[in-house]
């Protein structure tokens, strides 16, 4: 896709997978709000359930590296968070249909806790020392939005945005360098895993622009399909005009069938009108 020159520094539009994702978060937020003011120990309960932790996720609590991404304790980070998703996936969505978005912000959420897992897996056998005393949950959609910020810097590199709270317009390509120097430099302080799994949802939404069917998962996966079942059934068709030209020897007859299992008309080979 062609570079763009800068953009106006306003508020995308709201609406399909931009609005679903912001809809949902919001609703998430609320629901812990609600819940912590109704019982501290059932938001408790709820909060550790919910959160990504690689130790209760490895014991079989599968659906963490999913719910992770609606957790928003705080309000200033959530708000922080919905307004940057809002931007990039709006963004995106000028360009590319909601499903794409969807996918793209899906791949980069599970991308994150992946690398959560991976980073937990390599400490706790090489260096246990380095996860520290105690585990460090992993919460919010960060991830997420950082896979949508490298997808931004992938494609439209020259696309500038307004540096918030600042009234200076950086391009997409040194904004997302900015966030993965910031990211690197947290590897070096107590939330290390939290940065390397940002890392790792960027990584996963640049994968997913590089790697991903331009006309979607399931039109890849039912092209595939139907492409083999067509073969399935061309495969059928030679073989059966392989027998009837040995039923037709028999008979003292001679029929001709091409590679494709068609008949072939000997008074006029090269007709056009013959089944296939």
């Amino acid at each position: 896709m062609p570079r763009m020159g800068s953009s106006p520094l306003s508020f995308p539009d709201f609406r399909g997978a931009t609005r679903r994702l912001i809809l949902i978060n919001l609703a998430a937020y609320f629901v812990l709000v609600i819940t912590k003011l109704a019982s501290a120990d059932f938001f408790g309960s709820l909060y550790v359930h919910c959160v990504f932790l690689p130790q209760t996720f490895l014991a079989g609590w599968i659906w963490q590296p999913i719910t992770y991404s609606f957790v928003h304790p705080g309000l200033i980070g959530t708000l922080f968070e919905l307004l940057s998703l809002w931007f990039m996936a709006g963004f995106l969505e000028g360009f590319h249909n909601s499903r794409w978005v969807m996918n793209l912000y899906a791949i980069s959420v599970l991308g994150t806790a992946a690398a959560a897992l991976v980073l937990y897996i390599i400490a706790s056998t090489l260096a246990p020392s380095l996860l520290g005393g105690s585990p460090v949950p992993l919460y919010g959609c960060f991830g997420g939005i950082f896979g949508l910020l490298a997808a931004i810097g992938l494609l439209y590199g020259d696309v500038q945005f307004l540096l918030f709270p600042l009234p200076i317009g950086i391009k997409a390509r040194y904004l997302v360098v900015i966030y993965v120097i910031i990211a690197v430099a947290m590897l070096f302080g107590q939330q290390r895993l939290y940065a390397f799994a940002q890392l790792g949802g960027a990584l996963a939404g640049l994968l997913y622009v590089r790697l991903a069917p331009r006309r979607g998962a399931s039109f890849k996966f039912s092209d595939g399909w139907y492409g083999m079942r067509n073969s399935y059934y061309r495969w059928k068709r030679r073989r059966a005009a392989r027998k009837f030209e040995v039923y037709m020897r028999s008979q003292g007859r001679t029929v001709k069938f091409d590679g494709e299992g068609r008949r072939i008309d000997d008074d006029n080979p090269d007709d056009k009108k013959r089944w296939n």
